[in-house]
């Protein structure tokens, strides 16, 4: 399902109409959140945000199991494997484990690092320490509070902040603003920070920090005589897209799908039809090119799709290295 318009826009007659179901659902999550959670014998660094969908979660667990490891530790990933019919603590084998039982981001992750997909936050960190993880990295989960973290970083897209501020259904929050501020220990703000100066004057002394997303300077060199069909299903499609322009890369046709879209065998024989008429390179994210993993009818279709990696660079990296390595040592 795709995320509806007006959750983006200033508060209208849809928000306000649901803005009753929105409050009822946010005390519920706020009660929740509150819980005390359980320790899981290890460091849980925790990378969540604010609002329903994308905005930078995945790539930023990412960054952080680099810079651990570049301090000499050992970090196991753990991701809820959402889109996937897991339902057990699992550790994904990326080479063979399948999107469709998996998730699509728990495929990311596994590339980079071990990584334990559970439904069960408390039991996936188990699995994690008995497999030898010295810290975990946890994507998502910033208002699951059955584990107790030790480093809870907010991601921000800045391109869309927090939308109209209202809660779900009535708007993107998963939670009211102020009850989500009190578990976090830090913002990442990605992107010009315009769509969330409001959050971060609300935000108090938490740390602010600053990134991007920067495409992979080879993936962009193969491309740059390309004229590509661009399709996402991702958060918010369109964020990919101005990543596509601004690297410089031109775009014939673009297709946005829902988040987590599973693509049938007919869409890919389309989108393939639509880049062979109009003689453009079929060009998605890593995140939907890992969905179609295992998929035995999408094996041509993927092996035709050309990918755009991109890494998170952070502006104040030596700040943020010493937050999450100092919270470690406490």
């Amino acid at each position: 399902m795709r995320e509806p318009g007006f959750w983006w826009r200033q508060p209208g007659l849809a928000s306000a109409v649901l803005a009753p179901f929105g409050k009822a659902y946010g005390a519920i999550a706020e009660k929740r959140m509150a819980r005390t959670g359980t320790r899981a014998g290890v460091p849980v660094l925790c990378v969540g945000n604010f609002t329903l969908g994308g905005a930078g979660k995945t790539p930023t667990a990412l960054m952080l199991v680099e810079l651990l490891r570049a301090a000499g530790e050992t970090p196991f990933c753990l991701t809820r494997g959402y889109g996937g019919s897991n339902t057990r603590p699992r550790l994904v084998d990326a080479a063979s484990d399948a999107a469709s039982v998996v998730g699509d981001e728990a495929l990311l992750l596994a590339r980079v690092a071990p990584t334990i997909a559970a439904r069960n936050r408390v039991l996936g960190a188990g699995l994690a320490k008995a497999k030898g993880a010295k810290v975990i990295v946890m994507d998502d989960g910033l208002q699951n509070a059955s584990l107790a973290k030790d480093l809870s970083i907010a991601v921000i897209d800045g391109r869309r902040g927090i939308g109209n501020s209202h809660v779900f259904p009535a708007g993107p929050l998963r939670a009211p603003l102020a009850a989500q501020l009190k578990r976090c220990d830090a913002l990442l703000v990605i992107g010009d920070d315009v769509r969330a100066r409001d959050v971060i004057a609300q935000a108090g002394t938490l740390p602010v920090f600053h990134g991007r997303l920067v495409p992979q300077p080879a993936a962009v060199a193969a491309l740059h005589t390309c004229k590509v069909l661009a399709f996402a299903g991702i958060g918010d499609p369109d964020k990919f897209f101005a990543t596509i322009e601004q690297a410089g890369i031109a775009i014939g046709t673009r297709r946005a799908f829902a988040d987590h879209h599973r693509y049938s065998a007919e869409e890919a024989a389309e989108l393939v039809m639509a880049a062979e008429h109009d003689g453009l390179t079929m060009l998605t994210t890593e995140k939907d090119h890992a969905r179609m993993a295992g998929d035995p009818a999408l094996v041509t279709f993927a092996a035709q799709t050309q990918v755009l990696p991109v890494a998170l660079e952070v502006d104040e990296m030596e700040a943020l290295r010493a937050l999450v390595l100092g919270r470690l040592r406490r």
